[in-house]
């Protein structure tokens, strides 16, 4: 290992993503005994230190220290009352297990696995990479802006955002530069005047400020139900699926797993009614937001009664666009990620970690694959990826 880096731990077992804890809920309800594997991906051809992977796997090691505590669990109990009791109580006996976690390192290139149980293995992928950006820092001896800074330039997108009038979260935890600069933008953000901020998709963060944990499910909960029931019947059992688990709470589904074309042609008059909204995180949102509305109103569906909730590599350049362009058609919201959490001055990474196979019923591994509507988001067998867009219909 490097000489002056410290190993990065994680302060708190809700320093994660609110929808790994909801999808983790619902597997543990309904799929319990299903196995999954994941795999990291190095979009951004990042290139590590001798010793990251060193470093990386101390870090892991010491999460399996990390358990709810009672003021956790008090606080879960309190505030998402959708999260069933016996989930709850298993949380509060889980335990990560860092064998579950292949860290491998070979010259500049970093190989990460995660094999085992899904029930347990879902909460892996926001802390691992959330570790690995910012060890990833802390290697390349990058130099960040002040905290001055930082707040200054938090504070100008807020005073933005408020002139706007628009409503927004924080999603910013799988790439921020560090847990120490992401506290420090929740605290700005949770003080603004207007409250236009809504909340954070970090339990931890939400608890720590008093604000809403965001979240529903994730791009890896329609793959499994690929994998499991075929391509065709991905978006109906997934959302029928979250129904049967959450009774209606929790209703933002996400759209664009094998596209959002594909998903509107299944997101019926009833699953239209009974969920508050979509999420759009691939593609143009402004055609995105048009579809949506064209959807709803196909439907007898008021979209003002309705909402999006953009997540997609936002700015504030971007949000002012959107903005712009639907503001008084359809219930409008922003996710915003890397942006405030590591706009620090230097380059962000592009790093993610994707579920590739499930085993149910002790068979066989089936690979995963996923269709954004952008290409360059795919993820999978490329041999996979033809036959899902061959079934789905997709050119």
């Amino acid at each position: 290992m490097l000489k002056n880096v410290d190993m990065t731990s994680l302060p708190s077992i809700l320093d994660n993503d609110f929808y790994k804890f909801t999808m983790q809920c619902a597997v543990v309800k309904l799929f319990p005994d299903v196995k999954a594997k994941y795999q990291f991906i190095n979009r951004g051809e990042h290139s590590f230190p001798e010793g990251f992977g060193d470093a990386l796997r101390e870090s892991v090691d010491a999460m399996a220290k990390l358990k709810l505590t009672k003021d956790e669990k008090q606080y879960l109990i309190e505030t998402c009352p959708y999260l069933n009791p016996a989930y709850i109580d298993f949380l509060a006996g889980y335990r990560y297990d860092p064998s579950e976690v292949f860290i491998h390192q070979e010259g500049n290139e970093l190989e990460v696995h995660i094999n085992g149980y899904w029930y347990r293995t879902i909460l892996w992928e926001v802390p691992l990479l959330s570790l690995i950006s910012e060890l990833y820092y802390k290697f390349t001896h990058q130099e960040r802006w002040t905290n001055d800074k930082i707040i200054a330039n938090t504070n100008e997108k807020t005073k933005l955002f408020n002139k706007l009038g628009v409503q927004y979260a924080e999603f910013g935890t799988r790439r921020r530069h560090s847990y120490k600069v992401h506290r420090k933008v929740v605290e700005v953000l949770s003080k603004c005047e207007k409250r236009g901020f809504i909340g954070s998709s970090n339990v931890h963060m939400a608890m720590l400020y008093g604000v809403k944990p965001i979240g529903t499910h994730a791009h890896e909960w329609f793959m499994f139900h690929a994998a499991r029931y075929g391509f065709k019947m991905a978006n109906a059992m997934g959302l029928e699926n979250w129904v049967e688990v959450f009774r209606g709470d929790l209703g933002v589904a996400l759209s664009d797993t094998y596209t959002t074309e594909v998903f509107f042609k299944q997101f019926d008059k009833k699953f239209a009614k009974l969920f508050d909204g979509v999420r759009h995180d691939s593609g143009d949102p402004i055609e995105f937001a048009n579809k949506t509305i064209e959807h709803y109103e196909c439907h007898g569906i008021n979209p003002l009664y309705k909402f999006i909730i953009f997540s997609d590599g936002l700015n504030p350049e971007k949000i002012q666009s959107i903005t712009e362009a639907t503001q008084g058609k359809i219930g409008i919201s922003f996710g915003i990620g890397t942006n405030l959490t590591n706009d620090v001055g230097l380059r962000p990474m592009n790093i993610v970690l994707k579920l590739t196979d499930i085993m149910y019923d002790n068979s066989e591994w089936i690979p995963t694959v996923k269709l954004s509507d952008e290409p360059n988001k795919h993820t999978g067998d490329p041999n996979l990826i033809r036959l899902a867009q061959e079934l789905l219909n997709i050119s």
